[in-house]
């Protein structure tokens, strides 16, 4: 018994060890990751955002802060809001997406990073100058027309908002509510 089932594991072993590895030396090689991938960067586009905060209220844990002020026009018929402050605290973020599912207006966009290590939690809070400057590469999660045109997040180009959107931006330009967008054509550059 015993010197059977050795040689069976012997055998076994064997066998593996003319097997390539599947580990890779990271960071100088990397696996590539599927577009859909839902990472630590968040991409926003604050021309579209309006301050209603749908994602925060729709966040199941809470982590994203949102401070508001009226913009001074007129916020009791649609006007957006000017944002104070806007984080995301990614330590506690489980990246489900939910807070991109309820943004009605598509300005909150699942990212594709996950090299985002700190030594402090307070140091994994996303603020709003942040979110501001950070490149709009959106994940193609959630949005078929992204993965229709096999984009991909980490060798593609930034997207503006109107690349990025689920509906075309049209839909939005007879609303009352929501962000204000310039018209192309009407002498002002479209923003990105």
């Amino acid at each position: 018994m015993y010197g059977l089932g050795l040689l069976k594991g012997l055998l076994v072993t064997m066998k593996n060890l003319r097997r390539q590895p599947f580990t890779i030396q990271y960071p100088e090689e990397r696996v590539s990751q599927h577009p859909r991938f839902r990472g630590e960067e968040f991409a926003w586009y604050e021309e579209r955002c309006t301050g209603c905060a749908s994602c925060a209220k729709y966040c199941p844990l809470g982590i994203i802060r949102i401070v508001t002020d009226p913009s001074g026009s007129a916020p009791q018929e649609g006007d957006k809001y000017k944002l104070e402050v806007f984080d995301i605290d990614i330590g506690r973020c489980m990246f489900c997406g939910l807070c991109v599912e309820a943004c009605p207006y598509d300005a909150l966009f699942m990212g594709s990073g996950f090299e985002r290590g700190r030594y402090q939690r307070k140091d994994l809070v996303i603020n709003i100058e942040e979110l501001r400057q950070a490149e709009k590469r959106p994940s193609a999660w959630f949005r078929p027309q992204l993965e229709k045109e096999s984009y991909n997040p980490h060798e593609g180009k930034p997207r503006s908002w109107r690349e990025a959107g689920r509906e075309d931006w049209r839909w939005h330009e007879g609303e009352k509510a929501g962000a204000r967008f310039p018209r192309p054509g009407n002498g002002e550059k479209e923003s990105r």
